[in-house]
Formats: C-alpha cells, structure tokens, sequence
C-alpha cells in the first residue's frame, strides 16, 4: 500500500499540492499535519508509523516534508527499514528505498552523515581538551566558594544545623551537603 505524508509548517499555509501530488502518485491514504518539520513530535507522523506494515511504502512530495534535518530522516528511514516499509519521495526520485539505486544512495547517505558525526565528536573531545588545559571548567560554576564551603565546615563543628548555615550562606541546604560531603549529622557524631 502507498501511503502519504503531506506536512507544511504554519496554519497559513496550505496541503492542497502535495495532496493532489500523493494522490496522483496512488496512495490511498495520507496523513497531513501543520507543525513544524524541526519538531521531532509530530502525531500525524507517529500515527502513520503506527499504521504502516511490511510491504507498504510511504511517500512523500519532497525529503523536507519528512525531516528538516539529516539525521532525523535517516533515522526515519531506518525506522522504515526495519518495519519492512519502503520510503519514496516524488521530488526526488534518487529517494526511493524499494529500488536498488535508491537504497544505495540513502546508504552512502547514512555512511556519510555517521562519519560526518565521528568528526565532529573529534573535534569536539579535542576542543575540550585543549580549554581544559588553558583552565577552562565545563559545567555549571560551583553555588558555593571555598571560604565559604570552609566557614559552613567550621560553623557546622561549632553546633549549627545544615539548614541554618545554608541560611547563612543563602543555599539550599542540599546544595551545602553535595559541596561538604563529608557532614556527618550531628546525631550521628555524638
């Protein structure tokens, strides 16, 4: 079975071509949605996923009415893939899974796209390495200071109870055990 995937944007715009496209191609049936392409949410996408079977083949008007991105249509086609579902797009014929070349081209597509991300990950893990070793820190900066993480040990071992030196140092008091660690509850020290 041919089913269709028809998608714009915005309210404003309209499905009328790519319908009247799907049709002509011979699906039977089409989900159509107004939302985004960039959001990976999509019900009427999820509902087709949902209703495809082994064998069928889902079509649409152009590659971009499925995924904005890349990754996210290979990974849609992947999805296909292992459901036994055929992917075709009408605006690019090179797109179409149940042929050979079609395969093909989406394969080299994949290859592409996993070494394009083993680069990136390269450059990312040396780029890190290289702020690390002028001192860069990664993450949130720390809620507390060592004078302060200092001053909380030393009101803690005059007697004052986490919360009213979480107080003091205007924390929350989970926030001063994480930064201390080492608090023993007073009950438990004595």
């Amino acid at each position: 079975m041919l089913i269709g995937y028809a998608r714009v944007s915005t309210d404003d715009q309209q499905l009328d071509n790519q319908r009247t496209a799907l049709r002509a191609a011979g699906c039977q049936r089409i989900y159509e949605e107004k939302i985004s392409g960039a959001k990976r949410d999509r019900p009427e996408l999820t509902r087709l996923l949902d209703h495809v079977r082994d064998g069928d083949v889902l079509v649409a008007t152009r590659l971009d009415r499925l995924a904005r991105a890349t990754r996210d249509l290979l990974e849609l086609a992947e999805i296909l893939n292992r459901a036994g579902v055929g992917l075709r797009s009408l605006g690019e014929p090179w797109a179409d899974t149940t042929s050979p070349s079609g395969k093909m081209v989406l394969t080299v597509f994949a290859d592409i796209a996993e070494f394009e991300r083993s680069l990136i990950a390269e450059r990312t893990s040396a780029g890190r390495l290289a702020a690390q070793e002028k001192g860069i820190r990664f993450g949130r900066p720390p809620k507390l200071s060592a004078e302060q993480i200092a001053l909380g040990h030393r009101l803690r071992d005059e007697g004052s109870s986490v919360r009213e030196i979480a107080r003091i140092l205007n924390c929350h008091h989970a926030t001063l055990y994480r930064a201390i660690g080492t608090f023993v509850p007073r009950s438990d020290r004595d």
